[in-house]
């Protein structure tokens, strides 16, 4: 007798969101059903993984990842083609660290120039994202949309401090935004409906409920995000229906376990292959959860993910 495995039918459906234009252009979202529940209804989608760049080069990632963007991390162009050429990205995810007040300081015309360099010399969608200073951000982030107009990019991230001014300039240059909410299913819905209160189509909206790593309350991230994929699938309840995006390297590649040399901590194992792990599994949790982008640091973590959604889909 066969098996016939029991289903599940949903009344909510996950936005469809589009990043980027012509050939080039992604789509993300768009799902009926719990996260690689394909026979259960459709996923039209699969989830988006962004190689993470940055304005200046990463002093602060650990020598694992520097290494393998040795020769190119200095400049963002070079950086962004490396990605796209050698790795294969099928999107960019821009972090314009160096203009938080205080690193490296640099200016909204500095980061403009930036953007619109990265933006002529590929043709993936490009993920723009500030320093997380909420006030620099707004400055700089404005600036951005502006320059990337009618490119079709994801700007972020809107937070409660700031969603005002960024999701004014992402909706004047049609953009799609990342609305960041710190770990609360409410925080994350109530920023949601202020954004749409401002004319905003919550179908551009993409939802970082906030990342965390492996071992550093990834249960935690992972039932916020579940919640909120349940809310949008069971509920229908349209605020919760924005694809979710999880930046996951910069939560991963800062703590002891992806940087504790192996002579101290020699039971550990391998550094290199600890890390790369430590992402991957982080990642692929996350996507469990519901997660439809993700932002991620080293190649071969990515290449496990992708991997890993190929065999699940």
């Amino acid at each position: 007798m066969a098996f016939t495995p029991p289903k599940e039918s949903y009344s909510g459906k996950v936005f469809p969101v589009e990043a980027g234009t012509g050939d080039g252009a992604v789509s993300l979202g768009g799902e009926n059903v719990l996260p690689f529940h394909a026979f259960e209804g459709e996923i039209p989608n699969k989830p988006l993984v962004a190689y993470e760049i940055q304005d200046v080069p990463p002093a602060d990632w650990p020598d694992e990842v520097k290494s393998q963007y040795e020769g190119v991390s200095d400049d963002p162009v070079k950086w962004a083609k490396h990605c796209i050429d050698e790795l294969g990205a099928k999107a960019i995810a821009l972090r314009l660290v160096g203009t938080h007040p205080d690193g490296a300081n640099r200016s909204a015309d500095d980061a403009s120039k930036t953007v619109k360099d990265v933006l002529d010399a590929i043709n993936v969608p490009l993920i723009i994202m500030g320093s997380n200073h909420a006030e620099k951000d707004s400055e700089v982030l404005v600036k951005a949309s502006e320059t990337a107009k009618d490119k079709n990019c994801i700007i972020g991230k809107a937070q409660e401090a700031n969603y005002k001014t960024i999701a004014a300039a992402a909706m004047a240059n049609n953009h799609k935004l990342i609305a960041m909410s710190e770990l609360d299913i409410n925080l994350s819905k109530q920023l949601n409906i202020l954004i749409t209160q401002m004319g905003f189509d919550n179908a551009r909206i993409i939802t970082d409920p906030m990342s965390s790593a492996l071992g550093y309350g990834l249960e935690y991230t992972y039932s916020v995000m579940e919640r909120i994929r349940l809310a949008a699938l069971t509920q229908n309840d349209t605020t919760m229906q924005p694809p979710m995006m999880a930046d996951v390297g910069m939560y991963v590649w800062k703590i002891k376990e992806t940087q504790a040399p192996e002579s101290d901590l020699p039971d550990w194992g391998s550094l290199k292959e600890r890390g790369i792990a430590w992402e991957a599994v982080t990642a692929s949790s996350l996507l469990l959860a519901g997660a439809e982008l993700l932002v991620m640091r080293h190649p071969e973590a990515v290449k496990t993910v992708n991997s890993f959604v190929e065999e699940l889909s």
